[in-house]
This record gives structure tokens, sequence and C-alpha cells, in this order.
């Protein structure tokens, strides 16, 4: 089944996410390039294609690069999805189809940028979206804007944001410092800065990453040249990584994303890949953070003639 925006607008009552979302590529001359329109393959099976999601990005000039696909993200609950309308960033509930752009300045970009320099992190809820930008001057402080509330503050701009806690709280960033290390800071949903620390190389070189609740407790997964994945649980307080905990998953999935829950339950997203390192699946699963066990939660087939694709909360 596919469903247009406009079809999308009359299910409000349902309660449907997303699987994954996607933009198809095409041939051109000795090359592909993204094509037709940003579609979401939801959990039902029903398939929606964003006629007004903007597929290639316009360049500080005015002109479109046709050979990059415009920035898109999806919400951790798959409920919500943001993207580029026009020249605008915008958030889509996913239900009841409404469109809205993001409060005050974080809808429009500034001066001098292209539309491919700059992309969002949404909180799970997708009730929070940070925008990013890619200025050369690394001057451009990164914008959080609440859309309950309407109201937009800044991050500092040399800080990325990494993850979301699960309540949307608190946001992990990451910035390079002048001695060359990792400082990890955490930020409240307001913007202030509520912990920061220079991390290990193993905690700093290492994804996915996730925050929990509490603002200090971080998961993250080293694979190395092993390819065995395993977990870590690092403390931003005490500045502590637990043992190493080998993941129990198959030997062709490597980790895409990891994320805690409001309970404490931490879920990990893979792909599968072929033995040419193309991906044709993903995996999603809960994890026990003390022992590795794993427990498959769902998967799916993605499609191979895509130009990128992006799971929820990626």
């Amino acid at each position: 089944m596919i469903a247009t925006p406009a079809d999308a607008k009359t299910g409000a009552a349902s309660d449907d996410s997303v699987r994954y979302a996607w933009l198809k590529s095409c041939p051109e001359k000795e090359y592909r390039i993204p094509c037709g329109k940003w579609t979401l393959t939801m959990r039902s099976g029903k398939v929606i294609k964003l006629a007004d999601a903007r597929v290639n990005p316009k360049q500080a000039n005015g002109k479109v690069d046709e050979g990059a696909g415009a920035p898109f993200r999806v919400s951790g609950d798959g409920r919500s999805v943001s993207y580029i309308k026009g020249d605008k960033l915008v958030i889509r509930d996913v239900n009841s189809g409404k469109v809205r752009p993001l409060p005050g300045k974080a809808a429009d970009l500034p001066r001098g940028l292209s539309q491919n320099d700059v992309e969002t992190v949404l909180s799970p809820d997708g009730s929070i979206a940070v925008v990013d930008y890619s200025d050369d001057a690394e001057k451009l402080p990164s914008l959080v804007a609440n859309l309950k509330t309407g109201k937009v503050t800044e991050l500092p701009s040399k800080n990325e944001v990494m993850s979301f806690s699960p309540d949307g709280q608190h946001l992990l960033t990451g910035r390079f410092t002048d001695d060359n290390t990792t400082e990890f800071a955490v930020f409240d949903a307001d913007g202030h800065k509520t912990s920061s620390r220079v991390v290990p190389q193993i905690v700093s070189n290492n994804t996915p990453i996730a925050l929990a609740d509490d603002g200090t407790t971080v998961a993250l997964v080293v694979s190395g040249g092993s390819n065995r994945p395993r977990l870590h649980i690092y403390d931003l307080s005490s500045d502590t990584v637990s043992d190493a905990v080998a993941l129990g998953i198959p030997k062709n999935e490597s980790a895409q994303r990891l994320y805690w829950d409001a309970a404490g339950t931490m879920t990990l997203w893979t792909s599968r890949s072929d033995k040419d390192g193309d991906i044709f699946s993903a995996v999603k699963r809960t994890v026990n953070a003390g022992t590795g066990t794993t427990h498959r939660l769902d998967s799916f087939k993605v499609r191979t003639d895509s130009w990128i694709w992006w799971l929820p909360g990626e």
C-alpha cells in the first residue's frame, strides 16, 4: 500500500511508526545520483512518499546539487521526521501528516551556507530538534529547538551532539580540545552544561554511543579489527569504564545504533551485509548490559537500490 502525504492526514487516529526512511538512487552516466522522493517504509507495511521533502540540497549560490541528498532524520520512536521543505527545516508527524517549521530562527539557514551544510538530530519523541551547522569557521552555534514550547537555545559551536537521553532532557556532546583530546559535555534541554570531562580514547573513538536518563551513564560498542563487538559502560561522573561484555550478535552484523529507554533497557540496531559488504537488512534487538545477551525484536530487508537510508533515531 502506497500513501501520499495527503492520504496520511486522514489517519490521525492511527499509531504507526517508521521502520526506515530512504531515498532511491538512479544511474547517471558513470555514477549514480539520488532520485525520486523521500520514502517512509512503515511498520504496518504502508509506504509513504513525501512529495514536499527536498531531495537535492540547494547550494549557497542558489544552484541545486543534483549529486547530493538533502538532510533527513527520523525520531527514535519513528513517529516524526525532519527535512527541508522549500528552504525551511520542518518536522512532520507521520501519523497525522501535520507539517510545521521548526521554531524561530531554527527553521531558516544562515546566509552563506548550503543546505547540505546543515543536519538535525531529533529527541526520541521528536519534540526537540538540534540543528547543527558545518561552517568552515566553526562559529555558528548549534540550535536546540523545543517544538512544544517554541523556545530556541544555543549550544557551543564546536560541540557535536552525539546522543539524547531517553527522556530528551539531556544531550551528550563531544568536541576536540587544543590538546588533541576529546571532551564530552552534557547539556540539559535548555542549553545549560551539567557536566564535562576529557574522556579516554576507548570512549571517544568508538560508536555507536548512548546516554542514559541520569545524564552520566554512557554505553558504547567497541568493534575493532576483530569485528567482535563488545559493550562497555562509561560513567562520566567518576571517569570509569566497565569491563568488556561480548555482544551476542552474528558475525555478519555491524552495530548501527544504540540507545536506552526510560526503563533502563538497552536496544541495539545492527545491519547485515553480504560478502561484498553491501547492506541488505537491519535488525533490532534488546541487550542485557550485564551479560551481552540479545533478544531480537524486529528485522527487515532494506532496498539495495537506495542512495541513503535512515533508521529511527539516526
